[in-house]
């Protein structure tokens, strides 16, 4: 995120969040938690996951239009957990590359440019691009 909205990556994480919400950026996880062995999506015991409560955050920001998956795993959770319970009329869902290092398949030049094209629209209309 510092590469696209062009701040330092090693500023203190609260004024990440605040250049993030500046930006119209949320912040979110789809699991509040979980249990798994080992930094694998895929070692995710079954039924540990606790979700955040989504349905109380889209009451109380109505104007979200894009929901940004960061990997498969938080997609096919999504999905599969939240989306059923919720009316997401209008919602565009993009699922991109993970920023995980363990998913070292895709370069960082081209998960970036993927992050960027999905991040653009909402962007643009806030603040000039890098």
């Amino acid at each position: 995120m510092g590469r696209i909205l062009g701040f330092d990556p090693d500023i203190v994480y609260a004024e990440r969040l605040q250049i993030l919400m500046n930006s119209g950026i949320a912040l979110w996880d789809v699991l509040q938690s979980c249990v798994r062995r080992g930094s694998l999506d895929a070692s995710i015991a079954n039924g540990s996951r606790t979700l955040n409560d989504f349905a109380t955050l889209f009451r109380k920001f109505l104007e979200i239009k894009t929901i940004c998956f960061n990997g498969a795993e938080a997609e096919r959770s999504f999905i599969r957990f939240v989306e059923p319970k919720l009316q997401l009329r209008g919602t565009a869902c993009i699922r991109l590359p993970s920023t995980s290092p363990a998913h070292a398949s895709i370069s960082f030049e081209r998960k970036l440019a993927q992050w960027y094209h999905a991040l653009r629209p909402a962007l643009t209309s806030r603040q000039t691009l890098p």
